[in-house]
């Protein structure tokens, strides 16, 4: 047997191995942070709660200036939606599909470009015993095989927890009322 077809050989096997590694990765992911936000949740949750003001502080939003968007259904609350289209951050849509007065927004978040996903995110308010308000911002949704397989390369909670975390930062800056 020749070097060169040994080399293919155990290329074609560390493929196989890596395929194999991806497909018993989890089915689902899930990123999550947490902020403390030193204002009560009364003054936090317009900023949630309704689209136009959840741009101000969206760290994808920021992330392009040029991003087209555009808003329709709902001023706010259920049904409000917003899509986007985007060099820096792709194309996709974000619309919120429930609420719990004051506590908490769950919405469906569509990705049309770099690649198709469809995800739920969360933000939930949990009032402190200071006057200081908790934010949780949650993303899940399910992990497809191409997913998984980024996944064994890239780490997904770290690169999108970083931007929830600036994301966070922007939000406390803007109801703490700091520049």
């Amino acid at each position: 047997m020749s070097n060169l077809a040994i080399v293919f050989i155990a290329l074609g096997v560390a493929l196989l191995l890596l395929l194999a590694y991806a497909a018993t990765r989890p089915d689902e992911f899930r990123v999550e942070r947490r902020a403390r936000i030193a204002a009560p949740a009364p003054q936090v949750w317009p900023l949630i709660s309704e689209l136009r003001a959840f741009n101000r502080w969206n760290p994808y939003e920021r992330k392009d200036p040029l991003i087209k968007g555009a808003y329709s259904g709902a001023a706010s609350g259920v049904g409000s939606r917003y899509d986007w289209d985007s060099r820096e951050v792709g194309s996709g849509s974000l619309e919120i599909t429930g609420q719990q007065l004051g506590r908490a927004v769950q919405m469906k978040l569509d990705f049309v470009k770099p690649f198709e996903a469809h995800n739920q995110a969360e933000f939930a308010l949990e009032p402190t015993p200071d006057g200081a308000t908790e934010v949780r911002w949650t993303m899940h949704g399910p992990a497809n095989f191409m997913s998984k397989l980024m996944g064994v390369f890239i780490d997904m909670d770290r690169m999108v927890g970083r931007d929830f975390e600036d994301g966070l930062q922007n939000l406390r800056h803007l109801a703490e009322g700091r520049p």
